[in-house]
């Protein structure tokens, strides 16, 4: 039975793009039954439309509280019937009850090899570390923010002539690899999150994630 991935955004969504075309290649066991977005008119939601998948906006401006948007968001999604919520460039910050609610299905993606540069600015921050290497990390969402178990990390290189932006760009190719895989594990059962750890093909998984090495 496909997996059930309900996708959240809160604008372009290219890592959106990359879990559709996966989903649509047959790579991924799974369906997207929908993206919900925080803000109306971003581009995210042209990409569900373009294939055919149900969007929402859910304004979280209407709302009174965090608490009440996030209520609203979880009714939203259990509506879907999602076993996997993921988060693609959804900027918010999650209460503590939506993160329970999804404890072991839901993911995030973060643009450095955490546990390093947990937060913003991570490029700019690899560099002024002086770093040879950065990347990304596909992880289990917890209550700590950037702290859940790590699924999976791919790396990238820092030259001697990297900026902020050329950087951010290197990583965003790797983000849209690795991604799509972790998402691929989870709709195989090969990846799942229990009281002893992250589990992959039923082995203990590294503490650091399994590492993407790219073709």
């Amino acid at each position: 039975m496909p997996k059930r991935i309900a996708v959240l955004i809160s604008g372009s969504g290219s890592n959106l793009q990359a879990i559709i075309d996966a989903t649509q290649s047959g790579r991924i066991d799974g369906d997207i039954v929908a993206v919900i977005s925080n803000k109306a008119g971003v581009f995210g939601l042209e990409r569900a439309a373009n294939a055919d998948i149900p969007s929402e906006v859910l304004d979280h401006k209407s709302f009174e509280s965090r608490e009440s948007f996030d209520a609203a968001m979880m009714e939203l999604i259990d509506g879907y019937n999602a076993d996997l919520v993921v988060l693609a460039g959804f900027m918010r910050i999650l209460t503590p009850e939506f993160v329970r609610h999804y404890q072991g299905r839901m993911f995030n993606i973060h643009p450095s090899l955490l546990p390093k540069y947990k937060g913003l600015n991570t490029h700019q921050r690899a560099l002024d570390a002086g770093d040879k290497e950065h990347g990304c990390t596909v992880h289990f969402v917890t209550e700590e923010l950037d702290g859940g178990p790590l699924v999976v990390q791919g790396r990238v290189s820092i030259n001697l002539d990297d900026s902020s932006d050329s950087l951010q760009q290197k990583v965003h190719v790797v983000e849209h690899q690795i991604y799509p895989l972790a998402v691929e594990w989870f709709c195989a059962n090969r990846v799942r999150w229990t009281e002893d750890g992250v589990i992959f093909d039923d082995q203990p998984a590294p503490a650091e994630g399994i590492q993407y090495i790219s073709e």
